[in-house]
């Protein structure tokens, strides 16, 4: 005599009738305690992020100051103060999309999504890092504070309006990569390269349209759920975006690197910074490769577990810096 079975979950449980396809709870938190909580709190300002900030050092290194103890600090400063700024708005950014971080399988995991922290929890204490963050500012100039401030208000326009708003919100992830770069610029008070600036731009959306698509293949029929403005962002759509923003950060940095070669005084043995324009071909066409393969969700994921990409990028910084630093 044949059985048939009943649907159950992962404790055992049975599955009522029709459930099957409904969508899983959010996991339950863990047992509060001064420990969890402290760790959900560390999670919450995702230290892996952080490696967004290395921009602050591009200018300052491109200008080849870096080996000024003071400017070196101050690039160092601006480092830090970037890491409260961004850490202060992931935890306002997850305290107002705790709903929709629910729907998605991974984000429901963090801590606020899961209900480790509080939304209140969140958001003052990203007000509290926001608050250090500008403070820590102060130390090195004016011009650090308003651009990280621009970085705050930027990061926290996107979060209750811009991120709604197709191609604008594209853009405005792009820009606060520029801010990085224009900090490291203002700390160390270097000129920014009109070159530098282009191809600063263009890679932070070729990091972004990359992102955008990833999150569309990943969610499936649940992508409009967890971020509405991905229902605009077609795969040819976003191919179209990837194929325009890497064609343009490839020539700017050619053009950079020409015009860098001509403003130095002597003529070195060899071409370095030409020669630096291969390297960071290979890394442009490396990370389209593992956007192509659709794990370009979170960038800093990419940088941190990428080998070739991090040697290639170890290649490039070193014949770069040859170029800088015996010119």
């Amino acid at each position: 005599m044949s059985t048939v079975s009943t649907p159950s979950n992962a404790a055992g449980a049975p599955v009522p009738d029709g459930a099957e396809g409904a969508t899983p709870a959010r996991p339950e938190a863990p047992p509060p305690g001064s420990t969890s909580v402290v760790l959900g709190l560390i999670r919450l300002a995702r230290p892996k992020q952080w490696a967004k900030n290395v921009l602050v050092f591009a200018a300052p290194a491109a200008a080849g100051v870096l080996d000024n103890r003071e400017w070196a600090l101050d690039a160092l400063v601006a480092f830090v103060v970037f890491c409260l700024a961004a850490a202060g708005t992931y935890y306002v950014n997850d305290a107002r999309d705790v709903e929709a971080d629910r729907l998605h399988p991974k984000k429901c995991r963090r801590p606020v999504a899961s209900g480790l922290i509080p939304v209140p929890v969140a958001y003052a204490g990203g007000a509290v890092l926001v608050a250090a963050s500008l403070a820590l500012a102060s130390t090195v100039n004016g011009n650090l504070v308003l651009t990280a401030g621009g970085y705050v208000l930027l990061t926290t326009s996107y979060s209750a309006v811009l991120k709604h708003v197709a191609v604008v919100d594209l853009v405005a992830v792009a820009a606060g990569f520029v801010l990085r770069a224009v900090a490291g610029a203002v700390a160390t008070e270097v000129p920014i390269s009109d070159w530098f600036f282009i191809v600063t731009s263009f890679g932070a959306l070729f990091m972004i349209s990359g992102k955008r698509a990833a999150e569309h293949r990943e969610m499936g029929e649940g992508a409009r759920d967890f971020r509405a403005v991905l229902e605009s962002y077609s795969p040819a759509y976003t191919a179209y975006l990837r194929a325009v923003t890497s064609g343009g950060v490839l020539v700017a940095y050619c053009l950079w690197a020409f015009e860098k070669a001509d403003a130095v005084a002597s003529s070195p043995a060899l071409p370095w910074y030409q020669l630096s324009i291969l390297p960071f071909v290979m890394a442009v066409l490396r990370y389209a490769l593992v956007l192509e393969e659709g794990r370009g969700s979170a960038p800093e994921e990419i940088v941190l577990s990428d080998r070739p990409l991090q040697l290639i990028g170890i290649a490039w910084a070193i014949v770069f810096a040859i170029g800088v630093y015996t010119a």
